[in-house]
């Protein structure tokens, strides 16, 4: 399985963070960005570049570029929390929304909303917080395949085995990058011990 995980220390303070039931929404918002941070770091440590030169105050510089530009499409609503990192990170990058809605009765994804930049001279990252059954990502990478993008990788805060074999069957040339994989899914498709739901956390929307 083409599975990273992140084992910066850094990613696994952080991560126990979410895991707490007792971090309330504002900080768990602000630790999310954090370790999204950690995450695309790696998750963008060997993207190609070229070289290049600048003038300092003082002379010459020469140094490197990324060889493309980057798109981001977070899958809505739970990856909204890791886009502001993405964007920080790359200013320039194109933003896609994918809205993507599980039935909880057959665990399928359904679409509700689209709407894709321009991917074809670009390297995209997926960003989905809970890996889970994997529905939901291989749709959604499914769909950006099918808009023009020719480079994928998927960043998620944990997954599931399940979700990473799914994945993996689906679409075997998607790297994913992820600060766990964790034990399994419960008879609700919830991972565990995972965080709970994610977007409920993230939004405070919580019953």
């Amino acid at each position: 399985m083409d599975v990273t995980v992140v084992e910066h220390p850094l990613a696994q303070h952080l991560l126990l963070a979410l895991r707490d039931t007792g971090t309330e929404p504002s900080r768990f918002r602000a630790i999310t960005k954090r370790l999204t941070v950690v995450l695309m770091l790696e998750a963008a440590r060997d993207l190609p570049t070229h070289s290049a030169s600048v003038d300092t105050p003082l002379g010459r510089a020469e140094g490197m570029l990324l060889d493309k530009p980057i798109v981001t499409v977070p899958i809505l609503r739970a990856g909204l929390g890791m886009l502001d990192a993405v964007v920080d990170l790359f200013p320039s990058v194109r933003v896609g929304y994918l809205g993507l809605r599980r039935d909880e009765a057959t665990f399928r994804p359904s679409e509700y909303y689209v709407n894709l930049p321009r991917m074809e001279d670009a390297y995209t990252f997926v960003l989905d917080p809970m890996l889970a059954t994997g529905g939901s990502a291989s749709a959604a990478v499914e769909q950006i395949k099918a808009a023009g993008a020719p480079w994928i990788r998927m960043v998620a805060v944990v997954a599931a085995p399940e979700g990473v074999e799914k994945l993996h069957s689906s679409h075997p040339d998607v790297g994913i990058y992820t600060a766990a994989v964790d034990d399994g899914l419960d008879a609700n498709a919830y991972i565990v011990p995972g965080l709970g739901d994610f977007g409920d956390r993230l939004f405070g929307t919580e019953p």
